[in-house]
């Protein structure tokens, strides 16, 4: 049945309706994805997560947890706080995920040493690669898990545990492969793995010190030497 012309006029209008209504919620499928690509209202920009940590790392380790502030992380990061708190969730959450970045990365030193053919390589491959990474000029002086949070207040107490377990695990697996050496006849049944362990720790840890007041890579070798005479035989 052919449509009068009031009818044809009233299709148009509703067919315009919807088209607007459509328009105006985003439900188009290119304008909805325009408006993000822009970076629309409730919406984090996008960013290149791996260097926002990379960046945010790099300020931890100079800083410490407490004296980085949220202000200096999302500077160095080039984001905001909301793309911040949407990708980390907090600045806590960024701190463990920059101390397991360290742990991969720059310091990933520490666990190759446990591959070491005899303790005491182990105990020298752990000391000789402290020192170049403490010496190394494309990085802060000293070391994110000795001095990232050794003095907190309350607040940051759980940051200044996790660090510390951290450490201690650290230990455990000197102790580990200390005491995997003396089953295999590599160290002298009088040696003590534990104590050893704890050695190698104390003297990593004192060198992270020294690099961090100014200590250079001859003086801080020259202490690896002198710590390694001590190694039983």
């Amino acid at each position: 049945m052919k449509k009068t012309r009031r009818e044809q006029l009233s299709v148009r209008s509703r067919g315009r309706g919807r088209a607007n209504h459509r328009a105006a919620s985003g439900g188009g499928g290119g304008g909805g994805g325009g408006a993000g690509a822009g970076g629309g209202r409730g919406r984090p920009r996008a960013f290149d997560v791996d260097h926002a940590l990379d960046s945010a790392l790099n300020v931890f380790w100079r800083k410490g947890y407490e004296g980085a502030s949220l202000d200096d992380l999302t500077e160095a990061m080039g984001i905001n706080r909301p793309s911040l708190y949407a990708a980390f969730g907090n600045k806590e959450k960024l701190f463990r995920r920059a101390v397991e970045r360290y742990g991969r990365g720059p310091a990933a030193h520490a666990c190759a040493a446990l591959d070491a053919p005899t303790a005491r390589g182990v105990a020298e491959r752990m000391l000789t690669g402290t020192v170049a990474l403490l010496t190394d000029p494309r990085h802060p002086r000293g070391c994110l898990m000795v001095q990232g949070a050794l003095a907190c207040g309350d607040d940051s107490a759980c940051v200044q545990r996790e660090l510390a377990a951290r450490r201690e695990a650290g230990v455990v697996a000197l102790r580990k492969r200390f005491e995997r050496a003396r089953r295999e006849g590599d160290l002298p049944r009088s040696a003590n793995p534990a104590d050893l362990a704890r050695y190698v720790t104390t003297v990593a840890h004192g060198l992270s010190v020294q690099a961090a007041s100014g200590a250079t890579r001859a003086e801080l070798t020259r202490v690896v030497r002198t710590a390694l005479r001590a190694w039983p035989r």
